[in-house]
C-alpha cells in the first residue's frame, strides 16, 4: 500500500471525542486531518501546542476560539494559534472540517483508533 497516496476511506481513523473522528494524513512536520462530527457532537475546551488552520467543508459548526464564538458553514475558514483554547458544537446535519496542524499531532497516537469505515466526505 503507497504511504504517499491513499484514499480518504483507507485512512483508519482517530477518534478524538465522543462522535468525533479524524482521518489524518502525517508528513515530517504536518498533519492534515478530515475531521467528521455527527449531529450535535461536541469538542470540549481544550488546547495545544499546534498551531491550526481549518475549513468547513460540509454542514456547520459553532466554533469559540479565545473566547471569540462564530457560526462556520461550508466555505468557512478558522485560525488557532498556538496554545490558544478552542471548543465546537456540530450543528444538525453535522459538520466535515479539514485541519493543518504544524508541528504533527503527534499526541493522536494514544487514542483508540477503530476500523476504516466510510468518511462524511466525498458523498458515496
Amino acid at each position: 500500500m503507497s504511504k504517499t497516496f491513499r484514499q480518504l476511506a483507507e485512512l483508519r481513523p482517530y477518534a478524538i471525542f465522543q462522535g468525533v473522528t479524524a482521518r489524518a494524513v502525517n508528513g515530517e512536520r504536518m498533519t492534515l486531518a478530515v475531521v467528521d462530527l455527527a449531529p450535535g457532537s461536541t469538542v470540549a475546551e481544550h488546547h495545544h501546542e499546534n498551531e491550526q488552520l481549518g475549513f468547513i467543508l460540509r454542514g456547520s459548526m459553532t466554533f469559540t476560539i479565545g473566547g471569540e464564538k462564530r457560526e462556520l458553514g461550508a466555505g468557512d475558514t478558522y485560525t488557532i494559534p498556538s496554545h490558544v483554547p478552542h471548543d465546537a458544537v456540530a450543528g444538525p446535519e453535522g459538520c466535515t472540517a479539514v485541519d493543518v496542524f504544524a508541528p504533527e499531532r503527534a499526541d493522536w497516537e494514544k487514542l483508540p483508533r477503530p476500523d476504516p469505515f466510510p468518511p462524511e466526505w466525498p458523498p458515496s
